[in-house]
């Protein structure tokens, strides 16, 4: 039988993000059996309760909470790569039944598979591995890509779901930035930094809800680039503001972030009108969008917020 460890007696907290409850003790206690290999104030996770000398003190318990955090990322990814596979196989069937146009089904997989992915984060466990877990999902599609891309027999399916005109030399362009922008995203901002959230919501949600207006509403083009419109360019801002919003709310009301939210809404606005600015610009011939508008948005977020 697992033996509770004591804490020093000061105010603490016990956490378990995976299933985002918190547990608060304002007195002395002991770290109940249950939550000995899960448990931040006994691993010492962000700094929570007792520090690494815990671990190094009782090795077995670091060694139970790492197979512990690797089984729990093992199945988060393969979740989330299920969730991404279904979601093209859901789009595709749902073109092959002309219940959605091909185009817009294109540019829905562009918008969900995104902002699900970052969505995604908080069921992967409060390891430092973590993110690599996650970013694997990214790496895998965007093998499939160059795989496919490259082949004489591409995967049909894969094809009209992310290419425009059904080209497999497509694969290697747009789409596969697209993946490799969410891998950026997760492994070098990850879920406490405001920086990688915004450059997915406003890729993913901004450009492609752009691109749907404007090509509705988009009898006004931008006088300096008359493939844009000017309904595209206000959707990108208005909606790439609110879902970058969304998402930090999220990740605030879970713990990963503090917002200031007196500045948050300035700084957001700034960086969703520096990307759409770009986005704007006649340069999509030179330089992808799923390239330009992640990199300005993330320059821009990392110059607002530091991190």
């Amino acid at each position: 039988m697992a033996t509770a460890l004591p804490l020093s007696p000061v105010n603490h907290q016990l956490c378990r993000r995976s299933n985002r409850f918190w547990y608060k003790a304002m007195s002395p206690r002991f770290c109940p059996p249950s939550f000995l290999v899960s448990s931040p104030c006994c691993l010492g996770v962000k700094g929570i309760g007792l520090s690494s000398q815990l671990r190094a003190r009782h090795p077995l318990i670091s060694s139970a909470a790492s197979t512990d955090y690797l089984l729990h990322d093992v199945g988060a990814t393969v979740a989330v790569l299920g969730g991404a596979f279904a979601l093209v196989l859901l789009f595709d069937s749902l073109t092959k039944r002309d219940v959605i146009p091909q185009r817009l089904s294109r540019k829905l997989v562009h918008i969900l598979s995104g902002l699900l992915f970052v969505l995604s984060w908080p069921i992967f466990s409060a390891s430092t591995e973590a993110r690599y877990f996650a970013a694997f999902v990214p790496l895998v599609n965007g093998l499939r890509l160059v795989v496919n891309g490259l082949s004489v027999s591409p995967n049909s399916t894969l094809i009209k779901s992310v290419t425009r005109e059904g080209r497999p030399e497509e694969l290697l362009k747009g789409p596969l930035f697209y993946v490799l922008a969410l891998l950026v995203a997760a492994v070098f901002f990850w879920r406490d930094s405001p920086t990688g959230m915004i450059s997915l919501a406003m890729m993913c949600g901004g450009d492609g809800i752009a691109d749907i207006m404007g090509r509705k509403y988009g009898s006004y083009k931008i006088p300096y680039n008359p493939r844009k419109s000017l309904a595209g360019s206000i959707s990108m801002f208005i909606f790439g503001f609110f879902i970058s919003i969304g998402l930090l709310y999220y990740y605030s009301s879970l713990g990963y972030l503090h917002m200031n939210w007196e500045t948050t809404f300035t700084r957001v606005a700034i960086v969703s009108l520096v990307a759409t600015l770009v986005e704007s610009l006649p340069i999509t011939d030179q330089i992808d969008d799923n390239i330009s508008v992640p990199l300005a948005t993330i320059l821009a977020a990392y110059l607002s917020f530091g991190y």
